[in-house]
């Protein structure tokens, strides 16, 4: 299971399915919330196969997820769907309602998460 594909998917499905019943804005934060489920169960299914041996190499791993995705997602947002920069900044406002900061930050510990605590997901 690959992130970015997965998050593709979940986000054409959030935009074609909740974004008319719900709204934009609602239908972006239960995307982080379905997202971050996601990446937990992808976090579950590869870090036994990566092994990190320590919590510091576990952060590295997350480091390398967070960056990819978050090159990714700028990537696609700007170049290919021309979202303009005050959107992306609003997804990143939790004060705002935006959570996609918050899922980030999971993105980032989740390979921790999954390695300290192998029983939990």
């Amino acid at each position: 299971m690959d992130i970015a594909p997965v998050e593709t998917v979940q986000g054409i499905l959030r935009v074609r399915l909740l974004n008319r019943r719900v709204g934009d804005h609602r239908a972006r934060q239960i995307g982080v919330a379905v997202a971050s489920f996601l990446i937990l169960l992808i976090a579950w299914r590869t870090v036994p196969w990566i092994a990190p041996g320590t919590a510091g190499q576990a952060l590295a791993v997350g480091s390398v997820w967070l960056a990819l995705l978050l090159a990714y997602d700028l990537g696609l947002g700007r170049l290919y769907f021309g979202v303009p920069w005050a959107r992306i900044a609003a997804d990143f406002a939790v004060r705002r309602g935006g959570y996609l900061g918050l899922g980030m930050l999971l993105l980032f510990l989740a390979p921790l998460l999954v390695a300290k605590f192998p029983g939990l997901f």
